[in-house]
């Protein structure tokens, strides 16, 4: 593991020693937020400066969406752009525990990057996540002109439990001929597999836990849904059609072995796709920009991976 993460994970043990260690579902989900995002932000104060942020919103099937449109300093107008959604479990995360993250991505990829604040479980379980992302994408594309995005050169990312909603929503509109993705940034994706990976059995954390996922997955309530195959991607019968992939994911990381699995199905169905592994790092390692040298230069990698694709 990379040296500098190890040191920030001893001391937080450190400092969580007196402490009793808090169950999953017993902390009320607000306060879970908050921690989350203090924690996050305070470990992402040098993201680029370059980067100007518009709050704004966008129409959802339900309401209007909170969304951050980031348009880093230079940025051709219109440019690429990349539809980010957070992670967190789809029940913590939010537009200030990812701000550092999304600077960095629209800083070092030279690109307008639109954060979603879709909603959260276990508030709004399953599908209003994935309806959010869906109506967020949609109305980006609709919306183009407006914020100065190129609607040839639209990807669509995000990380963790964003990862499954980027990937759902680039299986939506594969058959859409007037909203075609041209790529799919997938962080350490969740794709909630059809039976226990390797890496799910044998890693417990760190960040990522056994009893964290199981809650995390009891309370998005998905499984029993018609449209389960929505967030459940091994029940996606074909992959045929999505845009280009790159899948990106931790080797501490018990998502390891899913993200892996999802690059092969994908290159089995004739998708274009890459795997970026970075073997010394940790679930949600593009959120401790401040941590260690091996973060800021996979931010740096990644981006270019995302620049070139979108050229």
């Amino acid at each position: 593991m990379d040296v500098a993460i190890r040191d920030m994970l001893d001391r937080q043990a450190v400092a969580a020693a007196s402490q009793p260690r808090p169950v999953a579902g017993t902390i009320p989900p607000e306060q879970m937020r908050a921690g989350y995002r203090a924690q996050r932000q305070g470990v992402n104060l040098s993201a680029p400066k370059d980067v100007r942020a518009f709050d704004l919103q966008v129409a959802g099937g339900a309401d209007l969406i909170p969304a951050r449109l980031y348009v880093p300093e230079g940025c051709a107008d219109p440019s690429a752009a990349l539809i980010y959604f957070h992670g967190g479990g789809f029940v913590v995360g939010d537009l200030e525990s990812h701000d550092g993250h999304c600077r960095r991505l629209a800083s070092y990829a030279g690109l307008r990057v639109l954060a979603v604040d879709y909603r959260l479980a276990p508030e709004h379980p399953f599908p209003a996540a994935h309806d959010d992302a869906l109506a967020a994408t949609v109305w980006a594309f609709d919306h183009a002109d407006e914020i100065g995005v190129d609607p040839t050169k639209i990807a669509i990312g995000g990380c963790s439990a964003g990862g499954n909603l980027a990937a759902s929503v680039a299986l939506d509109l594969r058959d859409d001929a007037d909203r075609r993705l041209a790529f799919q940034l997938l962080l350490y994706p969740v794709t909630w597999p059809a039976s226990e990976t390797a890496s799910r059995r044998d890693l417990d954390g760190p960040v990522l836990t056994k009893a964290g996922l199981a809650w995390f997955e009891e309370v998005l309530a998905a499984k029993s849904h018609p449209d389960a195959a929505r967030t459940y991607l091994h029940l996606q019968d074909r992959l045929i059609g999505a845009p280009q992939a790159l899948v990106v994911t931790a080797g501490y990381d018990p998502l390891k072995d899913e993200g892996e699995a999802y690059v092969e199905r994908l290159v089995a169905d004739g998708v274009v796709a890459e795997h970026l592994a970075f073997p010394e790092l940790i679930h949600d390692f593009y959120l401790l920009g401040d941590v260690s040298p091996a973060v800021e230069a996979a931010a740096q990698e990644t981006a270019a991976r995302l620049r070139a694709a979108l050229a």
